[in-house]
């Protein structure tokens, strides 16, 4: 039944001659795809949005810092996963904004303005995001990749290959992000230390130190304007 539905369909697109996939080959080697074929390359690609939301850009150094920091100040479920969630993704859209200007002056408008073909334009939004990549990555994680896939050294740090650059970048983020939740986590030890020592003193010892120490620790946090520093310091670390 189904077939029968859709025969009107393919006979009308037939008769019309509508190019549903196409190839037009070009002088220098490349090709022009149909419509139809960037459309659903469009759609694929989507897919892959979260990822490369999560493995290119800011955003993991940042959720990870905003976990430890939750973690630091003894609170369970407060700021909630999707606040600290939504902050992450505006600070990663501000974070990158220059990355995406890059993007949508080089790739994006001369894609649209017909300028270029859509496989020029994705080589030539590959720029900025490699570039912004390479300021954030250590050496040692690129060598160390490099290594295991066996690529072959390279003249310029810009021929390196997006399977080595993306892995590299990702365990560079995780280093940092882990560096940056260990200076956080010093003030608020030292709080819960001071803490149980009085309380060990005064012989409380059923009194759990979590119970008066976070108040203090909180307190603290609101005095020093914590959220700013840490929102000031996370964007200053970048690279860009």
């Amino acid at each position: 039944m189904l077939p029968l539905l859709l025969l009107p369909g393919i006979v009308l697109a037939a008769d019309s001659g509508i190019p549903a996939v196409t190839m037009t080959p070009n002088p220098d080697g490349s090709a022009d795809y149909s419509v139809t074929l960037q459309i659903l390359g469009l759609m694929t690609l989507l897919t892959f949005l979260p990822a490369i939301l999560m493995m290119m850009t800011s955003f993991a150094r940042i959720i990870i810092v905003f976990a430890i920091l939750r973690q630091a100040l003894g609170l369970q479920q407060t700021p909630s996963n999707q606040i600290l969630v939504g902050l992450s993704l505006f600070l990663t859209l501000f974070i990158m904004s220059p990355v995406l200007d890059k993007v949508n002056e080089q790739a994006v408008q001369p894609y649209l303005n017909e300028e270029i073909t859509s496989i020029q334009a994705l080589q030539a939004a590959s720029v900025p995001f490699r570039s912004f990549m390479l300021a954030q990555t250590r050496e040692t994680d690129l060598n160390l990749f490099m290594e295991i896939s066996r690529t072959p050294a390279v003249d310029k740090p810009e021929d390196i290959p997006f399977t080595v650059l993306v892995p590299s970048f990702v365990t560079s983020e995780l280093k940092t992000a882990f560096q940056i939740g260990f200076m956080l986590f010093i003030p608020f030890l030292v709080i819960d230390l001071v803490v149980a020592s009085v309380l060990m003193a005064m012989g409380m010892m059923m009194l759990s130190p979590v119970i008066i120490s976070l108040p203090f620790k909180i307190m603290l946090f609101v005095l020093v304007d914590g959220w700013a520093m840490v929102i000031g310091t996370l964007a200053g670390s970048f690279v860009v």
